[in-house]
């Protein structure tokens, strides 16, 4: 499996809502990236307790989701920015149901490794409702599995849009993103899978923690 990496985005801290601030807003790059252990060098995250650290050092969020998006809530402006989920990495024809946790891609000069999808948070759905009248954004990315996805970052290295998101080596082949999205942030998983996730190696410590808690 082979993807063209359309755009390289990374932001910086900045208000949003009020007292709050967020680095969600994601510009392209337009020259070689680093990749480092806990992401894009620079790129930031304003909340590192929920965002950010070697478990979430990339984000990419599907770009044909924006299509989808669309039809939800119409043709706003930010949807033609491939950073508009606060994604760091803009693919087309690659989604949830296409890749594993524990998958293994080249990216440029890095070796990087899905580890968790991508839990949505209030700030998605601010930045959307801020400029037009979309509502239930969370709620249906948790209902559609549309949530995008984290790596970690195995092998330090550069990148510049352009080059190849390859796929070396599959991970869990039985656990899709989507199905882990589905199962333990969807909440519709059963005690079986639970086991299964809880001991699943390559998944994010945090969400294996996080099974094991929901058994019980």
């Amino acid at each position: 499996m082979k993807r063209t990496i359309e755009a390289i985005c990374t932001g910086t801290a900045r208000p949003f809502n009020g007292a709050e601030t967020s680095a969600i807003i994601k510009r392209p790059r337009e020259r070689i990236v680093q990749i480092l252990e806990d992401g894009l060098a620079p790129d930031e995250q304003a909340d590192r307790r929920v965002h950010g650290g070697p478990e979430m050092a990339l984000h990419l969020y599907p770009l044909d989701h924006h299509a989808f998006w669309r039809e939800q809530i119409g043709p706003i402006d930010l949807l033609d920015e491939p950073g508009a989920f606060g994604s760091n990495l803009a693919v087309s024809d690659l989604s949830e149901d296409d890749v594993h946790i524990g998958d293994r891609f080249k990216l440029g000069g890095a070796l990087i490794e899905i580890s968790q999808p991508r839990q949505p948070c209030w700030k998605i759905e601010h930045r959307f409702s801020s400029v037009c009248e979309a509502k239930g954004m969370v709620a249906k990315i948790i209902k559609t599995a549309r949530c995008g996805w984290y790596f970690r970052v195995l092998e330090i290295g550069d990148a510049q849009a352009g080059d190849m998101l390859e796929r070396v080596e599959t991970g869990h082949s039985d656990w899709t993103v989507a199905r882990t999205f589905n199962a333990l942030i969807a909440g519709k998983a059963d005690s079986d899978e639970l086991k299964e996730l809880a001991a699943l190696p390559r998944l994010a410590p945090k969400l294996r923690s996080k099974a094991l808690a929901k058994l019980g």
